[in-house]
């Protein structure tokens, strides 16, 4: 063809050539972006992408279809013309057209994507869930999914479910599953009311929606049948219903018409799933080997056929089961005491009782006889053998529970006003349902309801005490006045014994207490010191060693015992004043009856068979002085009618002083004329 057409060829590829400066032209007229971001909730008139373009080129938008313009231009502004959401559509192509001043066009085509934000909620599909559940079912058994929706699309929602429970719990924070968290009962808890929240934390804004959730706890078949009455007991969760078993009374040789009155009320059993409650089936399971009774197992009626002829006690087994689960079961027992007919109803011994109570729980008294408890009997003429008292009847007051009759004495339980009360007395024969019935009137009086003292009782109380308290004080006052009066004594008894504890320290020392007379004290020449010394006082007095200085006690104590005990020559010539006093003690253990001596011993020395008599006789005053007149000499002294007058010598005997000081001072019956006896115990 080359060789045909070598000319047309040749003019094509020129053409071609030429072409190609003014496309590149025009394409360099116009520049954009392929494709932009702009978000989602814009305004009117905002810039969507701004277009480069050479001079004298001109720029024309073609819409993306003749009813709908979401853009235009403004220059080279691409911008929006309406607000974009991106729930309803998330990009947009536009087209653009660059015309040169030479004719030359260009098409650019920009694809505008509209970003997503977070302006949506998340939703829930219901405001309420209602769900069923099954209390069997085990822990970590899937309740049910309850996801929230957000049109946003975030990546993560939170859960959170409230109230908290025990019984259900969340899979995780992220999840809407709910999960049995714990073990169920239908008897405790039926229904659940459930809060799910859920929260959406993606920027700009946070966003959360609640919804509800109703559980419905089914019940499931896992308790056996209950006999009413029972009582209930929780053991580890479970609940056991246990059933105390029935009684009846049936009279020998006699055939019970009808259905078996039973106590405390006729057999009758439930399912213990109340929620399922199916129906249940009776038999007997053992004791009915006679043929006695008869049970109906439908409702557990208890009938007689024919007539019991021994006395005793028949025990009936009685399985009570659900007739369509039969593994559910239970089985209870029925006492049937055979007695002999009653012919004796009970009877009270009075028609009206009286009496008057005081107090909670004190026994009523006799109202004609309040030192007398009221008692309340009555007898059963069957019970002859034993006067007519039958253990079996009860008492009770009707439509009261403040009282209490305990072996027919009556007690209050609860306080009352004082008032008075009209009451009936019901004695019931447990053995055979027989009662009978007596009036009481009770005056109630209460006494310190309180249990506190009144104002009485506290006077008394009170005066008691202070006569009490007088009466110690008397005493008291006495008991101090004799130790007041004894003082003086157990003092002297207390010096003397402290004194005589200090005469045994020194070797050689006598034993005992020893009396000295400074009046007769021996000088050097063996004499004695008389009245006309120049040291002696003007009058000197007999001083035990418990009423002298205890130094000068000590020194007179320590001296030898010849160096103080005066003889006969001794007292010749001695002088003596009108102030001294004629006492002349001589210490010694041993007992003189010579004449002119004076003894003194303690008690517990005097011989008890011998008799003698503790005697002190005081010195004559009144000797002394006109003793004291006469001039010393170196002989014995001689009284007033020229008899020589004879020395006195005290003697102590060494002895326990707590048991008492006897002393005796004798002097020759010539001299002892004006001398007076005295006796002292120490």
């Amino acid at each position: 063809m080359e060789n045909i057409y070598p000319h047309f060829t040749a003019t094509i590829l020129l053409c071609f050539i030429l072409l190609i400066p003014f496309q590149t032209l025009a394409q360099t007229s116009c520049t954009a972006p392929s494709s932009v971001q702009f978000p989602e909730n814009n305004r009117i008139n905002d810039v969507v992408v701004e277009i480069t373009v050479q001079p004298d080129v001109t720029l024309e938008f073609t819409a993306p279809a003749p009813d709908s313009n979401p853009f235009s231009l403004n220059g080279n502004n691409l911008i929006a013309a309406k607000v974009f959401d991106y729930e309803t559509q998330n990009s947009f192509p536009v087209r653009i057209t660059c015309r040169t001043t030479t004719g030359l066009t260009t098409n650019i085509v920009i694809i505008v994507l509209i970003g997503n934000l977070n302006d949506n909620p998340p939703v829930f599909d219901k405001n309420q869930y209602d769900v069923q559940v099954s209390e069997m079912a085990a822990i970590g058994t899937t309740v049910g999914q309850f996801a929230a929706k957000d049109l946003d699309n975030p990546p993560t929602l939170y859960y959170t479910l409230t109230p908290e429970s025990n019984d259900f719990k969340l899979q995780s924070q992220t999840s809407a599953v709910i999960l049995v968290n714990a073990r169920l009962d239908y008897e405790k808890v039926k229904n659940v009311q459930l809060v799910l929240q859920v929260l959406d934390t993606q920027a700009p804004e946070r966003y959360t929606a609640t919804t509800t959730i109703a559980v419905i706890i089914l019940d499931g078949d896992n308790r056996p049948p209950w006999f009413d009455p029972c009582t209930k007991h929780d053991v580890g969760g479970n609940v056991i219903c246990q059933s105390s078993g029935y009684t009846g009374i049936v009279v020998l040789n006699e055939q019970e018409p009808g259905v078996l009155p039973l106590k405390p009320g006729p057999l009758y059993a439930i399912d213990g799933d109340s929620g399922i409650n199916e129906a249940i089936t009776y038999s007997f399971l053992s004791g009915n080997e006679a043929s006695l009774f008869a049970i109906n197992s439908d409702t557990g009626n208890i009938t007689m056929q024919k007539p019991a002829d021994v006395l005793g006690t028949i025990t009936l087994t009685v399985l009570a089961s659900q007739k369509v689960n039969t593994h559910q079961f239970a089985t209870t027992t029925i006492t049937i005491s055979v007695q002999v007919k009653s012919l004796h109803p009970p009877k009270f011994q009075k028609d009206r009782y009286e009496g008057v109570i005081s107090s909670v729980g004190t026994m009523a008294m006799d109202l004609t006889n309040k030192d007398t408890p009221l008692q309340i009997i009555a007898t059963d003429d069957d019970y002859a053998a034993t006067a007519g008292l039958n253990p079996h009847i009860t008492y009770s007051i009707s439509g009261r529970s403040e009282f209490s009759i305990i072996n027919g004495f009556l007690f209050i339980t609860k306080e009352l006003p004082e008032e008075t009360l009209s009451l009936e007395v019901l004695a019931v024969d447990s053995t055979n349902d027989e009662t009978a019935t007596a009036q009481l009137s009770v005056e109630v009086k209460l006494v310190n309801p309180s249990g506190e003292y009144g104002t009485v009782e506290m006077a008394v109380l009170g005066a008691t005490l202070g006569a009490l308290l007088l009466i110690c004080l008397v005493v008291i006052g006495v008991l101090a006045h004799c130790m007041r009066k004894g003082k003086a004594d157990w003092k002297k008894i207390y010096e003397a014994n402290k004194f005589r504890n200090s005469l045994g320290q020194g070797p050689g020392q006598k034993e005992g207490i020893q009396y000295t007379n400074e009046a007769f004290q021996r000088d050097d020449d063996g004499g004695s010191t008389g009245s006309s010394g120049s040291e002696t006082k003007s009058e000197q007095t007999l001083k035990p060693a418990w009423v002298s200085p205890t130094k000068e006690a000590i020194e007179r104590s320590s001296a030898p015992l010849h160096d103080l005990l005066p003889d006969d020559t001794s007292d010749v010539g001695s002088d003596k004043t009108d102030s001294e006093k004629e006492v002349k003690p001589i210490l010694t253990k041993e007992r003189r009856v010579e004449e002119g001596y004076k003894s003194v011993w303690f008690k517990t020395d005097i011989d008890p068979s011998a008799k003698e008599e503790v005697v002190i006789l005081p010195e004559n005053r009144e000797d002394s002085e006109e003793e004291d007149d006469e001039p010393p000499s170196s002989s014995k002294e001689h009284n007033g009618d020229g008899k020589p007058q004879r020395n006195s010598k005290v003697l102590f005997a060494d002895t326990d002083l707590d048991s008492g000081l006897g002393v005796k001072i004798e002097e020759p019956g010539d001299d002892s004329d004006g001398d007076e006896g005295l006796n002292i115990d120490l």
